[in-house]
């Protein structure tokens, strides 16, 4: 299997650009109030090193959402989900690897500006970790 064209199906990429900046949003909510639940559960001293609570679970909820089902709970919500170069779903690893990318990127001004053009101007809407890992996401496939 192989990934979709964007020249000859390009409904497999229309509109995942925004439905990604949507799916973010989400997640970065959803990550936050885990990181909220969290905080009594360390006597309140999570406030202390909140910031570094937040990233740590943020880390894990994407990591191993995306393990699970190729999508974070926001992409599924907005029908979209990554797949490999070879046209297949996340693996462990591979969610792994997407994440640490997505976390180096977004913790440098230049990478996520970067980033955020390659999603918008390539033709398969892919970010700079999508770039390097020959990942892509598209619009989730009809299941029957």
């Amino acid at each position: 299997m192989m990934l979709p064209d964007p020249d000859h199906q390009p409904e497999f990429y229309a509109g995942v650009a925004a439905k990604r900046g949507m799916a973010w949003l989400v997640d970065t909510l959803l990550a936050a109030l885990l990181t909220a639940l969290i905080v009594p559960f360390t006597a309140f001293t999570g406030l202390f090193f909140l910031p570094l609570l937040y990233a740590v679970v943020s880390f894990f909820y994407r990591w191993l959402s995306i393990a699970r089902g190729s999508a974070t709970p926001g992409m599924r919500l907005t029908g979209i989900e990554f797949r490999r170069a070879d046209g297949t779903t996340f693996d462990g690893m591979t969610a792994l690897l997407h994440t640490a990318g997505y976390v180096i990127s977004f913790s440098m001004v230049l990478p996520q500006i970067l980033s955020v053009a390659l999603m918008l101007f390539s033709a398969r809407g892919q970010g700079l970790t999508d770039h390097v890992l020959g990942s892509v996401a598209l619009n989730r496939p009809s299941r029957f």
